[in-house]
């Protein structure tokens, strides 16, 4: 890894793409400081003060972003939310699922009817979020508007203001993709994750000098940080290898001999689109509470769903659990690999091609789905747990770690790759990269 960072700045491409994806991730982070008009920051702070509050994963997806009430609140989260549902639709939908196979053409033009829907879900999220801090009330029986702000003004503001801001953070997002390293919402999330680092530890020290946490406590909850981030690195890295066999070909007078390779499933195919489906779903309790705030049904669905309580960690759990099976089962067709395995020539030894072959694989993959979608259960719910039992002052989330860790596999891989193919273009020659890369 260290000797990958070396030689990328040896490279003036690879430099000047990693230059550009800084400046971009600079400018993300300036406009999550830039304020919604009409909120009162210092109030809003007030009110956000603590760790255990529901909206601590968004705001943790937005850096920091959602608790200020920025004009970046939003964050990509409609941009994934939209790609996701295209990729949904796409599975139901003959017009999507033709243009899902017509290769560049067919990217381009669904990714120009996600930049649509991502406007449409950030006006209606904008919405949301205007009425859920018009009706905000501290502690001290003030709102977080400003005074003698119309609420017909303020929703305006916010919503202009705040569906702007997500297409910009989209824009920013696809520039880092064309023209940076990586792939620009993932890094986007990712440093806005990285940002409440520092904080984080400063809350930690604060509390240990002040005594409202002991030497001992605050050891064992960096134990607990550190288990879950191996532990998450080990599930990450697991995948079950189903074995496939290529028969030898006779090509003219050639015989070209045949080859066993394998088809890799990761346990956790799913990744955390799982997590962030079932955590809207758990915020509608509150959203429900702002948009209808006199209904006592409401604040009583919003009192049983408590971050952190039985109920809330059941239905949070069992959420994760459907929709990593059921995205799974959108991402994987076991009949289109059974059937470019038939093309290629390809089986699976002991298997039948053809139906017999995506049977199997289809109950290979629901069984690795069920340890995947646990462990993903397991690492959402176990943060509300600690953070109430263990007098932690930051919203951490194996869910953060996971995003983390993926991201920068991902990034470190896409760099070897670009080192590699300028390697193989002559700069060993030139005498710029030295020693094997990569």
């Amino acid at each position: 890894m260290v000797e990958t960072l070396k030689n990328m700045f040896k490279v003036p491409e690879i430099r000047k793409r990693f230059l550009f994806t800084l400046f971009i991730i600079v400018v993300f982070r300036l406009g999550a400081q830039i304020p919604t008009p009409g909120v009162d920051p210092l109030l809003l702070k007030e009110y956000f003060g603590s760790p255990n509050n529901l909206f601590g994963m968004l705001d943790m997806f937005t850096g920091g972003a959602f608790t200020k009430s920025s004009v970046f609140s939003l964050g990509v989260m409609p941009y994934i939310s939209a790609s996701i549902i295209v990729q949904m639709l796409g599975s139901v939908i003959p017009s999507l699922h033709k243009l899902q196979k017509e290769g560049q053409e067919g990217r381009k033009k669904l990714t120009q009817i996600t930049r649509y829907g991502t406007i449409v879900l950030a006006a209606f999220q904008s919405i949301s979020v205007a009425i859920f801090l018009n009706s905000i009330q501290t502690a001290s029986g003030d709102g977080v508007l400003v005074a003698g702000l119309a609420r017909w003004q303020f929703m305006v503001m916010c919503v202009v203001a705040m569906t702007t801001g997500c297409v910009l953070v989209m824009w920013l997002g696809e520039q880092i993709t064309s023209k940076g390293i990586g792939n620009g919402m993932s890094l986007l999330i990712l440093f806005g994750i990285v940002s409440s680092i520092p904080t984080a530890l400063y809350n930690e020290y604060v509390m240990l000098v002040q005594g409202s946490n002991t030497l001992f406590r605050e050891v064992l909850i960096l134990g607990v940080v550190l288990a879950m981030i191996v532990f998450i690195v080990y599930i990450y890295q697991a995948v079950r290898k189903i074995p496939i066999q290529t028969p030898k070909k006779t090509i003219g007078s050639r015989v070209q001999q045949g080859q066993s390779t394998v088809l890799p499933l990761k346990i956790n195919s799913a990744g955390v689109i799982p997590i962030i489906f079932a955590s809207s779903l758990m915020m509608l309790p509150s959203m429900l509470t702002g948009i209808f705030p006199g209904s006592s049904w409401a604040q009583q669905m919003q009192m049983t769903f408590v971050p952190g309580g039985v109920a809330y960690a059941t239905a949070f759990a069992l959420l994760i659990i459907f929709f990593t099976y059921f995205y799974t089962a959108i991402i994987f067709n076991p009949i289109d690999i059974s059937e470019n395995l038939k093309k290629s020539g390809g089986f699976i030894p002991g298997v039948k091609p053809g139906k017999d072959t995506a049977n199997y694989i289809e109950k290979v993959l629901n069984c690795i789905t069920l340890p995947g979608s646990i462990f993903l259960a397991f690492i959402s719910v176990a943060p509300f747990v600690m953070m109430s039992k263990m007098n932690v002052s930051f919203f951490f989330g194996g869910t953060s770690v996971l995003i983390v860790v993926g991201v920068a596999l991902d990034t470190l891989q896409r760099v070897e790759a670009k080192l590699q193919s300028h390697n193989y273009s002559g700069f060993m020659k030139k005498g710029h990269l030295k020693g094997r890369i990569g």
